[in-house]
């Protein structure tokens, strides 16, 4: 197998391919979904596989996630209301229109810059 590399002497780290990693370790994803994070730890192993090869691209690109033990991760830090109060703020300059100032319930697409009524599209009205 290519990326089949469990003592690490090609790649350097424990190397997996995708589906073989051994029980114990786990992606920042994971982790998080069981409410965990790294806590500092190094990396414990990688997954490697070959990705969507770009429009126009010859070569498929490799893609890793790196690995890490759960038996050494974190609990996730709980949020304060001080964070809770910059997550609400930052989120409310994301809906805030920067040419009407009018703030919506929907997030101002970066595409465009300003609302979409701002930006010259017509707008349904609510019933």
């Amino acid at each position: 197998m290519r990326f089949y590399d469990p003592d690490g002497k090609e790649f350097g780290v424990p190397t997996f391919p995708k589906r073989l990693a051994p029980e114990g370790l786990a992606t920042r994803r994971q982790l998080r979904a069981r409410g965990l994070r790294p806590g500092g730890q190094d990396v414990a192993a990688q997954i490697l596989w070959y990705g969507r090869r770009p429009p126009g691209g010859r070569e498929r690109p490799v893609r890793v996630a790196y690995l890490y033990r759960i038996d050494l991760a974190a609990p996730v830090r709980p949020m304060t209301p001080g964070r809770w109060r910059a997550v609400a703020a930052m989120m409310r300059a994301r809906r805030t229109c920067p040419e009407c100032q009018i703030t919506h319930d929907y997030v101002i697409p970066t595409s465009l810059g300003c609302c979409p009524g701002c930006a010259g599209y017509p707008v349904a009205l609510a019933a």
